[in-house]
């Protein structure tokens, strides 16, 4: 199995480097860290008492696989997901925080456990998923993708400025789209004409 240094590094390279699109409400980001991550760790690059988008800039690839790391594998309790879920789950938390742990209880929810959707990964939301996982693994983890897909879908219907996110210039998937279907089995991927049915309604 992948090892979460190996995920963290992935996810790093899918992030890319310094971006600041003003339509991305994360706003400002090197390797995917946002200067918001940055000030809530007290990450003091260049130590001259202020977290600006200077630290932000030295930020290099390394350090921002440690934070991924630390805080958004570790720290949400990721660890404790059955193995293979790791890296979806992972990949998404860096993407949507929170949102990544209420995508699988919702999905739990549905599959008939009673779990809080808080966001949070407790025993409860692990066992749930342990058990699910081992019911149906490979039906798991597509599941789970699928569910990050249309999160991704439904956050575009209603913030058109997203848009750009899910559907290229030229009409096709765009990356917040490709990124969900790296982790669901290709037969499950949506075809052209289904994406630009789903689609239709952005105009």
């Amino acid at each position: 199995m992948i090892s979460v240094q190996d995920i963290a590094r992935a996810i790093v390279a899918r992030e890319g480097g310094f971006v600041n699109d003003p339509d991305d409400p994360g706003g400002v980001t090197n390797f995917g860290v946002t200067l918001h991550t940055m000030r809530r760790l007290g990450i003091d690059l260049n130590d001259d008492g202020v977290v600006d988008q200077h630290d932000l800039q030295q930020l290099t690839q390394n350090d921002a696989v440690d934070i991924f790391i630390q805080h958004y594998f570790h720290a949400p309790q990721i660890a404790g997901l059955p193995e293979a879920l790791h890296a979806s789950v992972f990949d998404m938390y860096v993407n949507a925080g929170g949102n990544a742990v209420k995508i699988l209880q919702r999905l739990l929810r549905t599959m008939g456990y009673d779990i809080a959707v808080d966001g949070a990964l407790g025993t409860q939301s692990h066992t749930a998923a342990h058990d699910a996982y081992a019911r149906a693994p490979k039906e798991m983890i597509d599941a789970y993708g699928i569910a990050r897909r249309n999160y991704y879908f439904r956050l575009a219907d209603r913030r058109p400025a997203s848009r750009k996110y899910a559907r290229t210039r030229a009409g096709g998937k765009g990356g917040w789209i490709k990124r969900a279907e790296e982790f669901i089995a290709p037969k499950y991927h949506l075809s052209a004409s289904a994406f630009s049915e789903r689609t239709a309604s952005w105009g």
